[in-house]
């Protein structure tokens, strides 16, 4: 990277310090924005400013959102007696893009992992237990990912509802072991969740 000018290098380096993004990729974008117009670059900065400045967490689901409450925990057609409850924004997207679920949500925002040192204090369950105390909650849906982590996650939490007056029921077919939901095609997804099973 010596022989691109000191500007060039810093966009490169700090690109490839986004996920997915190696030095080829890094190179390959800096190069393309230094030949996109100047509009273009400054409506690219602007949005992403505005990225920090403007989203939050939801206060009650943990979502993304630009006010206290997301588009879903705002919506009074949605089934709040029904929680879906996912590991990150991406996959409460995958969910609602299946169009097969019309409750509310509450994300994790992580797994439970030992071996990264992430307990159970370190994600949103006593969030969830607060919820489900405060609101009239018919049914919990564990729709956390299959991989050991998820699957980790789905246990610990039916656990902890075990004394609580809720349905407790996890995600099921057509999610392969190891899949993750974003991954997931919509007709599966919304499969898996019109066929999930109680834990």
């Amino acid at each position: 990277m010596q022989h691109y000018p000191p500007s060039v290098v810093q966009v490169i380096r700090r690109l490839a310090t986004l996920p997915g993004i190696g030095p080829k990729t890094a190179e390959r974008l800096a190069l393309h924005l230094l030949k996109a117009s100047a509009e273009d670059v400054r409506g690219l900065a602007q949005s992403i400013l505005a990225l920090k400045e403007n989203v939050r967490l939801c206060q009650r689901c943990f979502a993304l959102s630009e006010g206290n409450l997301c588009p879903v925990c705002r919506d009074t057609e949605r089934d709040a007696g029904l929680i879906c409850v996912v590991e990150r924004p991406a996959d409460m997207m995958a969910v609602e893009a299946s169009g097969g679920f019309r409750g509310v949500y509450h994300i994790l925002q992580g797994v439970l992992s030992p071996m990264d040192g992430i307990g159970p204090d370190d994600i949103r369950i006593r969030e969830l237990l607060l919820r489900i105390r405060r609101e009239e909650v018919r049914e919990v849906i564990l729709a956390t990912g299959t991989a050991v982590e998820g699957e980790a996650t789905a246990a610990y939490i039916a656990g902890q509802l075990s004394g609580y007056p809720v349905r407790v029921t996890r995600i099921a077919s057509g999610i392969p072991m190891g899949g993750d939901l974003k991954y997931i095609d919509q007709v599966t997804l919304k499969r898996a969740l019109e066929s999930r099973r109680h834990v």
